[in-house]
């Protein structure tokens, strides 16, 4: 299933059906207030009408999955507003109904010579990508992306990421005052806050937590068995380097030492009497209701846990500690998404480029991203963090962001092929009788027969 919206020259009018999305949105879909505007020569226009520029023509294909976006487009006129200031321009906005199609149609595309003008991509497709893609480092979209550089290929920037995603340890912070911790900032740290809770809360209630983590579902442990192999090192490729190596599990390895941690903190008495039998819903409501004193989630988790609690004034919020010493840079993981990119099959690439300037410029990028509960991923138009989210930054001002990328097709073919899947192998943990030494032992040697048996370098 497609939407497709033809925008066909200035007076043309757009007609775009209805457009039911799949998320959730947290704005009013209402456009920024209109101000006075300077044109590229630095006259003022008129109040809300950005200067017209007839010099660049021609017809866009625009394709996208993202509901939330097609839903602000149908109501904010986007090829409306983007005619405004270039007349010329015809857009067509391809929805395509999820990520999982998109990547299929793309695929169909790219050997087909019809990729669209411009597309959007993951982290971990740039890489599939990227021989389609051209270079935006000039643009000053680029240049104004706090993620753009960070994800760079080659010294190419393809594709400038929409949003910025967070990752948070969500905590109670008179439970932490009662027990007498401090917010932890290293790794030892983090595991002796959690014994002490445990200790402390645990010795008048049996079913206490100190840590929910709802490893029935296994998903919920990914902050620590999928992004911290990425903050051990600092290297947000982890999982592509990983596909160089046959031995990326050995002993001095960023995801060694990581799983490691892991392991120890798992091994501890600190996830409640059976981590293996509740999941994510179960354990975020007893979060809520204070049976646990720390829980691990997204930016998206804030929600879940202010509608099971009548009272979210003392919920606060750290970055997971993985370093060894307050010495070593504190390491926070975030993650570009929507990477928009101009495609090699543009027959008018230069306007390809102007839209994408256009899109995330105050004409039209500040609406969209408060529309949407995602963090800006623009230095020129910040977006307010929720109070209780903001209060990590306040604890790590210097941190430094680790870009992450999910990992590309070399390193997605063999955790294919060898069946590596972290969140499960993070459930197994709390399993009698786990060996990590042999199961990390065991990887290596799978490891090393699929890149023979795949024919990866």
């Amino acid at each position: 299933m497609r939407k497709r919206v033809l925008a066909l020259g200035l007076c043309a009018a757009m007609a775009i059906g209805a457009m039911t999305g799949c998320s959730s949105s947290n704005g009013t879909g209402e456009t920024p207030k209109e101000t006075t505007a300077k044109g590229q020569d630095g006259a003022q226009t008129e109040a809300g009408k950005p200067e017209a520029k007839e010099d660049l023509k021609g017809s866009l294909v625009f394709a996208i999955w993202d509901n939330n976006l097609m839903d602000y487009i149908d109501e904010n006129d986007m090829v409306g507003k983007f005619q405004e200031k270039y007349p010329n321009a015809d857009i067509e906005v391809e929805k395509i109904k999820d990520d999982s199609e998109y990547w299929n149609a793309m695929k169909m595309r790219t050997s087909a010579n019809q990729l669209p003008d411009v597309m959007f991509n993951k982290p971990f497709t740039l890489s599939r990508f990227k021989d389609y893609l051209v270079d935006l480092s000039g643009l000053e979209a680029s240049k104004n992306n706090e993620l753009a550089s960070g994800y760079a290929m080659d010294g190419k920037v393809l594709g400038i990421p929409m949003t910025a995603g967070y990752e948070y340890v969500y905590y109670w912070k008179d439970m932490f005052k009662e027990a007498g911790v401090e917010v932890p900032t290293t790794w030892e740290d983090f595991e002796k806050t959690a014994q002490t809770l445990q200790d402390y809360y645990g010795k008048n209630d049996p079913d206490f937590m100190a840590i929910a983590l709802g490893a029935k579902d296994e998903w919920p442990d990914y902050p620590y068995m999928e992004f911290m192999p990425a903050l051990q090192g600092g290297n947000g490729q982890n999982w592509n380097d990983m596909a160089k190596t046959d031995a990326p599990f050995a002993d001095g390895t960023d995801i060694n030492k990581a799983y490691n941690k892991v392991y120890s903190l798992f091994g501890k008495n600190v996830f409640g009497k059976d981590p293996l039998g509740m999941g994510n819903d179960q354990v975020t409501s007893l979060f809520a209701q204070k049976k646990a004193a720390i829980i691990a989630l997204g930016d998206w988790g804030l929600q879940n846990i202010q509608s099971g609690t009548d009272d979210a004034s003392e919920l606060g919020t750290f970055y997971l500690p993985v370093r060894d010493s307050k010495d070593d840079p504190f390491r926070v993981i975030v993650q570009g998404d929507s990477f928009m990119g101009v495609t090699t099959h543009s027959k008018n690439p230069e306007l390809a480029k102007a839209f994408v300037e256009w899109f995330y410029s105050e004409d039209w990028y500040p609406g969209y991203i408060n529309y949407v509960t995602s963090a800006s991923s623009m230095k020129n138009f910040p977006k307010e963090k929720d109070p209780i989210l903001a209060q990590s930054d306040e604890q790590q001002p210097d941190k430094e962001l680790v870009m992450y990328d999910g990992g590309g097709d070399n390193f997605q073919a063999i955790q294919n092929d060898i069946a590596f899947d972290y969140k499960k192998l993070g459930a197994q943990m709390f399993t009698n009788g786990f060996d990590l030494k042999a199961e990390l032992d065991g990887l290596n040697t799978k490891w090393a027969e699929a890149r023979t048996k795949l024919g990866i370098k």
